[in-house]
């Protein structure tokens, strides 16, 4: 008991979590295996950030509501009303309210929402914010932006928590900015045995039962390509490149898919020289008609030469008329049949002659998490999960639908040659010194 009458608890965290613990980084990000114990310590580093920063608001977000009722709130539950008796829970608003005001303390509440619903925290201003299961398929990048502009403000901690379910924005927006050395990012891995109360038998049970990529994601904390993820073959060490000056003369293509919600749009680039596809601007956007979406395209597209615009479903001829009628022409996709486009699109990945800028975040998003269902023995299934989700992966589609290059072996280089390219013959000095750089 503290000598001013409040409750103290003594904690006794394993390495990993006093590892968590000690970060001075501003975004704390422990991905951990099962029952490493990230959901029990949360609570208490969420505590000591209300007694550092003082009143205000503060937030925890889980991936969903469902998750919200079975894990973090009773654990949140349990340390703030039960042992320390701070304040009380509001479950109409989901909001923790202090006792502080009643003592004459700092008065500050927790504001509780959901991934899936971001709406749920956008009226808060906070000062630090605890994150649960970051790494869920519900838990989105649109999710995650809305967390950091209510800290904007006071440029408040985060303290993330979960498995890593899949590939996606987790990955890429956290973990490798973490590896590629962001000084604002701390990553704390560990497997479920971290944990000393798991049961060692019980890991070992898991490791000989399990495919080894999910008992690498699910028990160690580790990402790992999962069973069904489409393009498995999209090699990111090579293909994922920094953005740099596309010369002006290189052909531009776009794929689209239409929606009154989710809009998309991919712009491709084409080295005249060596065939190769540089995936180098994204749009996603939603409640705008067909003449403003045209009229964007055409505004973020000036001086560029766009020799071919593909896009939509074969019925969705009255999206394409809408779209010529604003002055972006847009023609139907060759390839009528999903399967179809996802191999084409595939096979360009394969030989790696498809390349992304790093900052295209919402398509590498959907680039490593695009997966088929799996059946009952960890196979994939052709069904697409969540297809619906998937915009610029279906752009990009309809885009290369139409693009059938000749691939020619020339020595250890691979060189595509497309029809439409013949008119942009020549090889300038930009592309030269490109190229150059690329076989370096």
């Amino acid at each position: 008991m503290h000598p001013d009458g409040r409750r103290e608890l003594v904690l006794r965290m394993h390495r990993g979590q006093s590892r968590a613990w000690e970060s001075k980084k501003r975004f704390v990000m422990v991905i951990a295996g099962t029952q490493w114990g990230k959901t029990s310590y949360a609570p208490h580093w969420l505590h000591r950030e209300i007694q550092k920063c003082g009143s205000g608001d503060y937030l925890a977000v889980t991936a969903t509501f469902p998750l919200l009722r079975l894990k973090m709130q009773p654990e949140f539950l349990y340390v703030f009303e039960t042992e320390l008796q701070l304040g009380k829970w509001r479950e109409a608003d989901k909001v923790f309210e202090s006792h502080d005001r009643e003592r004459g303390g700092p008065a500050w509440r927790v504001v509780f929402g959901s991934a899936t619903n971001p709406e749920s925290i956008e009226s808060a201003t906070a000062k630090a914010a605890w994150c649960d299961e970051m790494g869920q398929h519900q838990f989105q990048r649109q999710a995650w932006e809305a967390v950091l502009r209510r800290l904007s403000l006071a440029q408040g901690r985060v303290l993330g928590t979960s498995t890593p379910y899949e590939w996606g924005w987790f990955k890429t927006e956290i973990y490798d900015r973490w590896v590629d050395g962001d000084p604002d990012i701390d990553v704390i891995q560990g497997d479920s045995i971290d944990n000393p109360a798991f049961p060692k038998e019980e890991y070992e049970r898991a490791r000989a039962t399990m495919p080894r990529w999910k008992f690498n994601l699910f028990y160690r904390g580790m990402f790992e390509k999962p069973a069904g993820l489409i393009y498995d073959a999209f090699d990111e060490s090579v293909c994922k490149i920094k953005r740099f000056a596309l010369p002006l003369e290189w052909p531009r293509y776009t794929g689209h898919d239409f929606g009154p919600n989710n809009t998309a749009a991919m712009w491709y680039a084409q080295d005249p020289g060596t065939g190769y596809l540089y995936a180098y601007r994204e749009y996603l956007a939603g409640g705008l008609s067909a003449f403003d979406h045209a009229q964007k395209y055409i505004q973020m597209s000036k001086n560029e030469t766009v020799v071919r615009r593909t896009g939509g479903a074969n019925h969705e001829d009255g999206w394409r008329e809408s779209f010529t009628a604003a002055g972006w022409p847009i023609i139907k996709p060759r390839m009528r049949e999903v399967e179809a486009g996802i191999n084409r699109v595939y096979g360009w990945h394969q030989q790696n002659r498809l390349f992304v800028f790093d900052d295209l975040t919402q398509y590498l998003d959907e680039k490593l998490s695009y997966s088929r269902k799996l059946d009952d023995n960890y196979q994939p299934t052709m069904e697409i999960d969540n297809k619906s989700r998937y915009h610029l992966m279906d752009a990009e589609r309809y885009m290369l639908s139409d693009f059938a290059p000749e691939v020619v072996q020339a020595g250890q280089s691979v060189r595509a040659v497309q029809k439409w390219n013949e008119s942009f013959g020549g090889r300038s000095g930009r592309s030269r010194r490109l190229r150059e750089r690329l076989r370096r």
